[in-house]
């Protein structure tokens, strides 16, 4: 396992609050919000809720293109038929309230746990090749947070960059896994505080506070997106 090297940014304070303030709350001159992945967690109640925690339904392929990312309509199809089975099978094997911090989710992650087989045949990879049309591996894991989003954090390129990770990488969630765990927990405390200092809400949870401190922090030295 590559280790997780925690940038200095998730430790400033004034400067990590502002990031977090500014994606969540900051609108457009018409009044809805500039960010629209600011709604991807509660879009229509969230992809964890009970109802729709254990299959893929409307509201998760609308969430996902807030994040700048969709699956092509026969991908579409495909999770909301789940004509394998394989999506309702592996969802109801990862708990609605698994968390990444907690060290008893460790084999939900871990190579052949069920968030991993459900990610890599979302990714499609060489063990499974039949990937819903249009998805891939960004794709599965902004798929995988919002049906868990306690459990599976972002990672695309800006988290990547950011943490310096490997050209391949296999082990974010086990790294992020030790980090969040490590020192009794030091590193989640601070996630939690600078959301508080945010005022956000605790409805948005540690791992999104991660990432959306990873994506504006790394998009200052770029255009910035409305994603």
């Amino acid at each position: 396992m590559v280790e997780l090297k925690i940038p200095e940014i998730y430790w400033d304070d004034e400067k990590a609050v502002s990031l977090l303030g500014e994606y969540f709350t900051r609108r457009r001159s018409c009044g809805d919000l500039f960010y629209s992945g600011a709604c991807f967690e509660h879009l229509g109640g969230g992809g964890d809720a009970e109802h729709v925690a254990d299959r893929f339904d409307g509201n998760d392929l609308v969430a996902i293109t807030t994040l700048s990312v969709s699956l092509e309509p026969h991908g579409a199809i495909n999770l909301l038929t789940d004509p394998d089975g394989h999506w309702a099978r592996l969802l109801s094997l990862i708990p609605r309230d698994a968390r990444l911090e907690d060290p008893r989710s460790d084999a939900l992650i871990a190579e052949g746990g069920p968030a991993w087989e459900l990610w890599e045949r979302l990714a499609g990879t060489k063990q499974y090749p039949g990937k819903p049309d249009g998805s891939g591996p960004v794709v599965a894991g902004k798929l995988l947070a919002r049906k868990r989003p306690h459990l599976i954090p972002i990672y695309d390129i800006r988290i990547k960059q950011l943490f310096e990770r490997p050209k391949t990488d296999h082990s974010f969630w086990a790294a992020l896994a030790a980090a969040l765990q490590a020192d009794n927990g030091a590193f989640y405390d601070q996630l939690a505080r600078l959301r508080d200092k945010a005022g956000i809400g605790e409805d948005i949870g540690v791992l999104r506070v991660f990432d959306v401190i990873a994506w504006m922090h790394q998009g200052r030295q770029g255009q910035v997106p409305t994603s």
